[in-house]
C-alpha cells in the first residue's frame, strides 16, 4: 500500500533532481495538455505532482486554472517555495488521490505521470477511476504516463504494475476513449533507461 509516511520520507531525504522520475521539463505532458486544452482558462489538475516542474511550465504557457495534488506535504511546500509569489495562482491539494474529496465535473484535463502504476491493488485502481470520472468535466481529458511492459518492477522501493495500452484501457473502463498513445524512454538521473507509456483519453459523453 502507498503510505503518506513513505513519500514524506522520500521528499525529505532526496533533492528534486535525485529521484528516479526527475526530468527538467515534462515535454510530452505539456504537448498532450496543450492538445487537450488549447483554452488557457481550462481547469487542469496534476495528480501526484510532487516536485515536478510541470506546474512551472503550465504557468509559463499561460494556463491560469491549475491545481496540483500530492500525498506529500513536503513536496507541495517545496514547489510553493520554488514558485514564490506565483504559487498563489495554484490550488494546492495535499491528499491521497484514492480518497480525496475532489469537486464534481470541474477539470478539463486530469494529468498523471507515474502515480497510477503504484496502485497495485485492484480496489485502489477502481477508486482512482471513480475519482477521475467524478471530477472530470463532460468530454474531459485524461493524460497518463505509466511504466510500460519493459519498465521496472519497482520504483522508490515500492512495487509497481506495468501496463500496455490494452491493460490500461481495461483498468480505466469503457467511459474513457483512447485518443492516442506513445512510448517515451526516460533516463533517470543515474542514467538508467525507464520506458513509459503515455496515453491520452477523452471522457465519452
Amino acid at each position: 500500500m502507498i503510505t503518506k509516511t513513505h513519500w514524506e520520507t522520500v521528499y525529505q531525504e532526496k533533492e528534486p533532481d535525485e529521484v528516479s522520475w526527475y526530468r527538467p521539463h515534462l515535454e510530452t505532458s505539456i504537448q498532450l495538455i496543450k492538445n487537450a486544452a488549447p483554452d488557457l482558462s481550462a481547469a487542469i489538475i496534476d495528480i501526484g505532482g510532487g516536485e515536478s516542474t510541470l506546474v512551472d511550465d503550465l504557468l509559463s504557457v499561460g494556463y491560469r486554472n491549475v491545481s496540483v495534488l500530492d500525498i506529500s506535504s513536503e513536496a507541495i511546500q517545496a514547489v510553493r517555495q520554488r514558485l514564490g509569489a506565483s504559487a498563489n495562482k495554484i490550488e494546492w491539494l495535499v491528499d491521497d488521490i484514492t480518497r480525496a474529496d475532489l469537486p464534481q465535473q470541474r477539470y478539463a484535463v486530469w494529468h498523471d505521470r507515474a502515480v497510477f502504476h503504484f496502485l497495485v491493488e485492484p480496489e485502489q485502481r477502481r477508486a482512482y477511476v471513480r475519482q477521475a470520472l467524478r471530477s472530470l468535466a463532460p468530454s474531459g481529458h485524461l493524460v497518463m504516463a505509466v511504466f510500460d511492459p519493459e519498465g521496472p518492477l519497482q520504483c522508490s522501493g515500492l512495487d509497481v504494475v506495468r501496463h500496455d495500452t490494452q491493460l490500461l484501457c481495461e483498468h480505466l473502463g469503457p467511459r474513457f476513449a483512447l485518443i492516442s498513445d506513445t512510448f517515451e524512454v526516460h533516463r533517470t538521473p543515474g542514467g538508467r533507461p525507464q520506458q513509459f507509456l503515455y496515453a491520452h483519453f477523452k471522457l465519452r459523453d
